[in-house]
């Protein structure tokens, strides 16, 4: 059996023109959050190292990726999935290995990413422009969907190659080329999947990856040859991303942070909302976007659902996210760790009550690991910090309410609108509450469900544009107009001349 204690030391480079490049820069240090030790360095890449990225895949855009037809760049993706998949139990251990997250949990995220390759790839050929009908038959004119160019995609730690794939699939799709900037906790996957690309036949330079911190992430988006930026990371990354973006009048694509309400009725079946609301929390360890950190449960349920989420929650078994009996893992990194612990401590001073959890387990043979305690609090005001600022950890806000009028208005007193749910038998009732709730995910009677052809994003801080489905494709193009003369009359007053 592999446990995350018997983990070695590797070296990683950075990945450029279809090779892995040793260090121009610094290294640091990445650790196995479940037992705190150093498992692996990685290049600390500079504005040098990003600008060689940038120039290969400009070099690649203009050159031998921008001669493949549409049909060869959707074979080309499918077969890039295909070694996906035949990798993703490895790959799969280096996501847990590097974020502490269950490797079933990994390997469920691992194993779809193939269907967003398909998916794009089977959209490649099927972009198309249109004839505009002139009234003045003498005139053809039309329109060609092109794609933007060099596109950087930065992505956080959390579902590091699932969250990558959402970006890199549809830009891929649209014919640009792609630099990857993984988080510096998980930035070993993002290199031996771009491997895989080069294996797959796609020419060196399309797919680039730079790892690092800050820095590179800055130099990545102030790169006069990026085109577009794709960001999924904290509110606060978004908003300076977004405002560097926009002195170069580049776009931006946020999927930002989420607080997001889990609403329970009177009326919903128990069972299911109890397994809904723990799950929307408690399975990433509270490190997902859309976790369902704060639960509104209708008064007359809310005794009855209590107990039996703190009962349940007690029983999480906590431990080796590698193990198979293990139900959570530790939080990705010390600093995450230090915040969940800070925002218990500071939501107690404000009033709340620690129902269940609060602290960090002592986990025999893992006393390195960053494990915190599946987390319940009560009483915590509408306007308190725990109650308007994401966790990112294992830490659930319960709160009763009485009518739809109360809780709508508690559901959208927050900045964020990422996600919801709403547990409910009333059917009327769960579409009413679909469309009151300032949310861009809306789950009835389940939670975290996402797919490749169902869009995804975010209302107010929660982000901007949409990953997946069709639409996600535009995003990655640009729109050229076409005017041909097919006869004599130049100047037919009908054409306003610009």
């Amino acid at each position: 059996m592999h446990r995350a204690a018997d983990m070695t030391t590797q070296s990683y480079g950075n990945f450029i023109s279809g090779r892995r490049v040793s260090a121009g820069s610094g290294l640091f240090e990445a650790t196995n959050p479940t037992t705190g030790a150093v498992w692996g360095t990685f290049t600390d890449s500079r504005i040098e190292d990003v600008d060689a990225a940038v120039s290969s895949a400009h070099t690649a855009f203009t050159g031998d990726w921008g001669r493949v037809s549409a049909s060869e760049r959707g074979r080309l993706m499918l077969r890039w999935g295909d070694l996906i998949l035949a990798n993703a139990e490895r790959l799969a251990r280096i996501e847990t290995g590097q974020n502490g997250k269950l490797l079933s949990e990994m390997l469920a995220q691992v194993r779809v990413v193939p269907e967003w390759l398909a998916y794009y790839g089977g959209l490649a050929d099927k972009i198309e422009g249109s004839v505009i009908p002139l009234k003045q038959t003498s005139v053809l004119n039309y329109t060609l969907k092109e794609p933007l160019g060099v596109i950087a995609v930065i992505v956080p730690w959390n579902s590091p190659l699932l969250l990558a794939i959402m970006a890199i699939a549809p830009a891929l799709s649209a014919g640009n080329a792609i630099v990857l900037k993984p988080s510096e906790v998980t930035s070993a996957s993002a290199i031996e999947i771009a491997a895989l690309a080069i294996e797959a036949g796609f020419p060196a330079g399309v797919i680039n990856v730079v790892t690092g911190a800050r820095e590179a992430g800055a130099a990545l988006v102030e790169h006069p040859l990026v085109a577009k930026i794709s960001f999924a990371g904290g509110e606060e990354a978004g908003r300076a991303i977004a405002a560097r973006a926009g002195q170069r009048l580049v776009g931006c694509t946020l999927e930002l942070g989420g607080k997001s309400p889990n609403i329970v009725f009177d009326d919903a079946d128990l069972d299911l909302a109890e397994a809904g609301v723990l799950g929307g929390i408690f399975a990433a360890a509270g490190q997902s976007c859309v976790a369902g950190s704060r639960a509104y449960i209708q008064r007359g349920t809310y005794d009855r659902l209590v107990d039996r989420l703190v009962s349940r929650a007690s029983k999480i078994r906590i431990g080796d996210p590698l193990e198979a009996g293990t139900q959570m893992g530790p939080l990705a990194s010390t600093a995450q760790l230090r915040k969940t612990i800070d925002m218990v401590a500071r939501a107690k001073s404000d009033g709340a009550d620690v129902l269940g959890g609060g602290g960090q387990p002592s986990i025999a043979g893992y006393e390195g690991g960053f494990f915190f305690e599946p987390t319940i609090l009560g009483g915590a005001a509408a306007d308190s910090f725990i109650m308007q600022n994401e966790v990112f950890g294992p830490v659930l806000c319960v709160t009763p309410f009485d009518d739809e009028d109360e809780i709508v208005e508690a559901a959208n007193a927050t900045r964020f609108g990422l996600a919801a749910g709403v547990w409910t038998n009333d059917l009327r009732r769960a579409h009413r509450m679909a469309r009151a709730i300032k949310a861009g995910t809306v789950w009835i009677n389940t939670y975290r469900a996402l797919t490749y052809n169902s869009p995804f994003g975010g209302y107010k801080n929660s982000g901007q544009g949409r990953l997946n489905g069709v639409d996600a494709v535009n995003a990655f193009l640009q729109t050229k107009s076409v005017w041909c003369e097919l006869g004599t009359a130049v100047n037919d007053p009908f054409v306003i001349r610009a």
